[in-house]
């Protein structure tokens, strides 16, 4: 690693965890763990899994999700943290070094271009939405939600999104706190805020889920979630469980190669990676067991769509006794929860400045503050003064959101599948991945040779509308 990011660790007081090469390593395995699950664990899990659940008819979506999970997130997130730790560089320097090594054409370096160039982009409208989450703790710490009347409710988030002062206010918070956290550096920044973040992130989510065990209707979301009903479960609820399985996860966004060169060498990436994943799953199914008792308690519908965080929740928590208080710390979790993410995707452009461009941190993390806060206004806008403005009929966040998550995320993940699987060198993963050369290594490699990339091919066809399943 550069004489430049050794040195930004040295003055912020870092720990001199280093690999043999000069690379800063992770402290420990479950530092890791909690780092890459901080960067999995987002505003996905708690706000969009319990909602998408709803929509598409409970338990059967649930089991087609933690099935697409085992068999295709976790052997891609394998693949990116072997990359980025055989590498022990950023994305680009990763996907340039194993390309090297393998005697393939250069132009893989691209894959690790685009990713970063993914997680920036993501992150450019995600620290716009964590900022709805800032606001919405501090209106519900107000009182703001009790006895809310549903038109209420729309009508409060409505006016949030219409006050582009209000949402540049929050959206500058989320952006600064990121930089700042990642300008300290691995130990003294990332390390010290997810040792912190992650545990409290976890306690507030047992507490929801315990209160929600006291509405009378705990039974019912356990088995809305866990009783498959498949009459239920369309073509297209399966792709979106694919989706949102390999989404979630971070993956093909930089996040989880960049982690994964901090990773130590005696590090099981097999093991961790599963671990991870179970994880982040565990979150998303807490979450559920923590809305979804709420939601059938007062009568609301759990297939709400995006709303069901923003405007169907407070109705339930200015209906329910200690609302404000509930209200307040599962805004504060969504706030964690969105944080911790941040902090992942914005740590390879950064990375990448430190090691190339010779930056020291600070002043990497401000140029990438900068940017980024000057890019999220596209974001901010979208919900007000330019809300008619669009291209393609779509307004700026739209076309954003759209390109990361319906062209760069399905196509990175593809091209980091057959890099892995067919480009590299099988002695040199069998080597990092530790799986030998029996029937685990043969079970990774043929999903990745040919089912993760259908898989992904399926759904970026079918997101693109050339196809209809």
């Amino acid at each position: 690693m550069s004489d430049a990011i050794n040195a930004s660790a040295v003055n912020a007081g870092s720990s001199t965890a280093v690999s043999a090469g000069g690379r800063l390593q992770w402290s420990n395995r479950l530092t890791f763990i909690l780092a890459a699950a901080g960067s999995a664990v987002g505003l996905g899990n708690i706000w969009k899994f319990p909602y998408i659940t709803g929509e598409n008819g409970g338990g059967a979506f649930v089991l087609v999700y933690l099935a697409c999970i085992l068999v295709i997130g976790i052997p891609v997130m394998m693949a990116e943290i072997m990359i980025g730790r055989r590498s022990q560089q950023n994305p680009t320097g990763a996907m340039a070094a194993m390309a090297k090594e393998a005697g393939a054409n250069p132009l893989w370096k691209g894959v690790g271009w685009m990713a970063i160039l993914c997680g920036f982009l993501i992150l450019s409208f995600y620290t716009v939405i964590s900022g709805w989450t800032l606001s919405y703790t501090v209106t519900s710490l107000s009182g703001a939600f009790s006895n809310i009347a549903p038109d209420a409710a729309g009508a409060m988030f409505g006016g949030m999104l219409a006050d582009p002062a209000q949402l540049l206010l929050w959206s500058t918070v989320v952006v600064v706190t990121t930089m700042y956290i990642v300008s300290r550096g691995l130990h003294a920044g990332l390390e010290k805020a997810i040792n912190y973040m992650m545990p409290l992130l976890v306690a507030l989510v047992l507490v929801m889920v315990g209160y929600a065990t006291s509405t009378g209707h705990f039974v019912d979301a356990i088995e809305f979630l866990f009783t498959p009903d498949f009459s239920k479960l369309s073509t297209e609820a399966v792709l979106v469980a694919l989706g949102h399985a390999f989404f979630t996860l971070s993956l093909a966004s930089g996040a989880i190669m960049t982690y994964g060169s901090y990773v130590s060498k005696d590090t099981s990436i097999a093991k961790t990676s599963i671990m991870i994943g179970v994880f982040d799953t565990a979150v998303a199914l807490l979450a559920g067991l923590a809305i979804f008792p709420i939601v059938f308690a007062y009568g609301l519908e759990p297939g709400a769509g995006p709303g069901l965080i923003f405007v169907t929740l407070p109705i339930a928590f200015g209906q329910m006794p200690y609302g404000t208080l509930f209200g307040t710390l599962f805004f504060v979790m969504l706030s964690m929860a969105a944080l911790t993410s941040a902090i992942s995707m914005i740590e390879p452009t950064v990375s990448w400045l430190v090691e190339k461009r010779k930056m020291s941190r600070g002043k990497a993390s401000a140029v990438v503050g900068l940017i980024l806060w000057t890019l999220g206004l596209g974001t901010v806008f979208s919900f007000n003064i330019w809300q008619d403005a669009t291209l393609f009929g779509k307004t700026f966040f739209d076309a954003i959101d759209f390109l990361t998550a319906n062209l760069m995320m399905p196509l990175g993940g593809l091209l980091v599948a057959l890099f892995a699987a067919w480009v590299m060198k099988s002695n040199v993963v069998k080597d990092e991945l530790g799986l030998g050369g029996g029937l685990l290594f043969t079970a990774w490699q043929f999903v990745m040779r040919f089912i993760t990339p259908i898989a992904i091919i399926v759904v970026f066809l079918n997101a693109l509308g050339f196809i209809k399943l």
